[in-house]
């Protein structure tokens, strides 16, 4: 006699029929062995496993999922949110900013499984979007409390013992368990598990946010989406979605969800979306001859293509691979068809043989579609409605310099992949963000060149003597860098932006060598850019000889220079050292850079001086040698510094009388 197939309380089915499989007689024993089940039928569920009160705590930090969720939950119509909270098990948060339609509200975050069912008493489903690795334990955790009665696990890659031991756990205490390797389930208009259903959009076009008639199982996450749309072309809509996952050891199986929408009234015909390996569209096959299952059921099983294929084939799922004859598609779909259940062709048929089925039992009024409600309106986020170009709003900020918001940051546009296959170097890097344009390649190095002389003066000078004390009292380096950075003025480092303005004015205005000078001597006005307190036109500068010989030899035209050596000239036959000092010979050099290159125009050139940016070049050099200041003391462990009396004069007013002449006496007693 053949075996008996178990029902879900453990009473044996009829006998199993000796015609599923036509290769002959020994085809028999085969049938009986893969149609009896390999573990009892998970423990009888109640036929509405999801309803517009469904409340559950989402496993894991997933943001996303969880905005999805309460979209759903709100376009629904459902009065209260279904997610009740989040269990994060890491900690660091204790609330999560999350939308209810265009309001924002604030989601509970869990430290503890412990803590989140002390506060939710209602609460009887869990989304766990935990690891591979982690979600054994933390599936085990959940199911030792009562009132958890179903759990979507959404892992890859859980090992195979591990899903049999949460299996069997869960048969014990029955728990319903979907997946792993799910993208879960849905039902429509009143929950949905994670990111089922995909987009906002397509959930609307799917029509998921109100109940049909139809009801489906499917192995493949991605599928049932297809199926969604299937159903809702074709249909009045779905009434409820299970993706099982496609491992070898699924939580539930296909004749679970089955007999739970044979048991619900309001499912009118059920949709089987198998596949390639496995055995259980037999156990289905099983039900309908028995007559558990008499509600009409259109399914296909995907993977008939492997047929085709000289060699074995692992389709995409752990579970997706045929080990005999009876777990192939085409099979499973010649014998699903033989057992009464409604199989296409091919799968590109599904459509017409589900809208043949539906709009039988739609004359036959079996099926009364409601009336379409309103469609519900959409509530979007701001980030991708504009990334859609749904809306437009002025910015707070514009930036034309760089762009970190694609796969790869953009300096000016150029990517920085860019950046570093043509080795432009920091010169480079500097013209794209500084003046948002690849300036010759000599301009480029003339920056790194002023970077490199302005990069130091000892630590005598007023910024270096700032970051060096700053240090010393024990401050970080960002402290120590600001203090000396706010030095910089009109007395150290301004001499750049003051050369480039005076000398150039003088140029442009047509005044000689001479001219230029008489007229700053007249207005009592320093000359910037020239003297030096040490180096005089016998003693020159080595840093000004190194920039006068890049300039003469790279630069298309040095008027600015030739200008500023000739009034050299006139400065030194009055005093030998009033010689064009480095902060004077870069700033000119400069200007003939700007005006010169052939990158700027005119205007743009005395834009860029009038903005500062010379005193930007000194800045950014000077803090390579105020950074080294703070590590060259940090690396000595100097202590805090102290400035010796014997450097300072006191000049105190004498107040309590004395002898004249005495006032800025004053008696120190050590």
């Amino acid at each position: 006699m053949p075996s008996a197939v178990p029902t879900t309380n453990g009473a044996p089915a009829p006998a199993t029929s000796t015609s599923l499989n036509p290769d002959g007689p020994s085809a028999n024993d085969n049938i009986r062995r893969f149609a009896a089940p390999s573990r009892p039928l998970s423990p009888p569920a109640e036929h509405t496993l999801f309803h517009p009160k469904t409340r559950c705590f989402v496993y894991g930090l997933q943001p996303r999922a969880v905005q999805g969720m309460l979209d759903f939950d709100f376009i629904c119509k459902r009065k209260t949110p279904s997610v009740a909270g989040i269990i994060y098990t890491f900690g660091g948060q204790f609330v999560s900013k999350m939308y209810w339609g265009t309001s924002e509200t604030l989601l509970p975050v869990y430290q503890s499984v412990e803590k989140a069912i002390a506060k939710h008493s209602d609460v009887d489903t869990v989304v766990n979007f935990a690891s591979s690795r982690s979600v054994y334990s933390s599936t085990m955790e959940l199911m030792e409390f009562p009132q958890i009665r179903s759990i979507a696990i959404i892992a890859e890659g859980v090992p195979e013992r591990r899903a049999r031991e949460i299996l069997h756990v869960a048969q014990k205490k029955g728990i319903t368990i979907i997946g792993p390797a799910t993208v879960g389930g849905i039902k429509p208009g009143a929950f949905k598990i994670g990111n089922t259903g995909g987009m906002m959009d397509n959930i609307v076009a799917s029509k998921l946010y109100r109940p049909g008639s139809v009801s489906y199982v499917s192995k493949s996450g991605g599928m049932s989406n297809e199926l969604n749309n299937i159903i809702a072309n074709t249909t009045d809509g779905v009434l409820e979605g299970v993706a099982i996952g496609g491992d070898r050891y699924p939580g539930t199986t296909f004749i679970d969800h089955v007999l739970r929408y044979q048991a619900d009234p309001n499912c009118k015909i059920i949709v089987l979306l198998g596949e390639v390996g496995g055995v259980e569209e037999y156990r289905v096959i099983e039900a309908v001859k028995s007559g558990r299952v008499n509600k009409p059921i259109v399914a296909w099983a995907i993977g008939t293509v492997a047929g085709l294929l000289k060699t074995e084939v692992q389709f995409g799922h752990a579970g997706s691979f045929a080990n005999s004859q009876l777990e192939t598609a085409v099979v499973k779909n010649k014998s699903m068809r033989e057992a009464g259940i409604f199989v296409p062709e091919t799968f590109e048929d599904m459509p017409g043989t589900l809208a043949e089925v539906y709009q039988k039992l739609l004359k036959s009024g079996t099926i009364k579609p409601k009336p379409e409600p309103v469609v519900p309106k959409i509530p979007i986020d701001y980030s991708w409605a504009q990334e859609l170009g749904l809306v437009r709003k002025p910015a707070a900020f514009i930036s034309t310099i760089s762009d970190d918001r694609g796969q790869e940051l953009l300096y000016a546009g150029m990517p920085i992949s860019d950046v570093f296959r043509d080795n432009i170097g920091i010169g480079g890097v500097m013209s794209l963000l500084w003046f948002r344009r690849r300036l010759p390649d000599y301009a480029s190095r003339f920056l790194e060149m002023v970077l490199m002389l302005t990069a130091d003066h000892g630590p005598a000078v007023s910024g270096a003597m700032n970051t060096i004390i700053t240090t010393r009292a024990g401050k970080d380096l960002i402290s120590a860098l600001v203090s000396g950075l706010l030095t910089i003025g009109s007395r150290f480092g301004g001499a750049l932006d003051g050369a480039a303005e005076e000398f150039t004015k003088a140029y442009d205005k047509g005044l000689s060598p001479r001219d230029f000078v008489d007229t700053m001597r007249k207005e009592n006005k320093l000359i910037p850019g020239i003297g030096h307190r040490i180096k005089s036109r016998n003693n020159p500068d080595l840093r000004v000889e190194l920039v006068k010989e890049f300039v003469k030899k790279n630069f298309a035209s040095s008027k600015m220079l030739d200008y500023a050596l000739a009034v050299e000239t006139v400065t030194t036959s009055k005093k030998d050292n009033l010689i064009l000092n480095v902060d004077g010979c870069i700033a000119v050099c400069f200007v003939d850079l700007l005006r010169n290159c052939g990158a700027f125009s005119a205007e743009e050139a005395e834009d860029y001086l009038k903005m500062g940016v010379l005193n930007g070049l000194f800045v950014l050099g000077r803090s390579i040698g105020l950074i080294a200041h703070f590590l060259d003391q940090k690396r000595l462990r100097t202590g805090l510094y102290r400035h010796p009396w014997d450097d300072i004069t006191y000049l105190l007013p004498n107040l309590a009388g004395g002898a004249p002449g005495n006032e800025g006496r004053v008696e120190v007693s050590l």
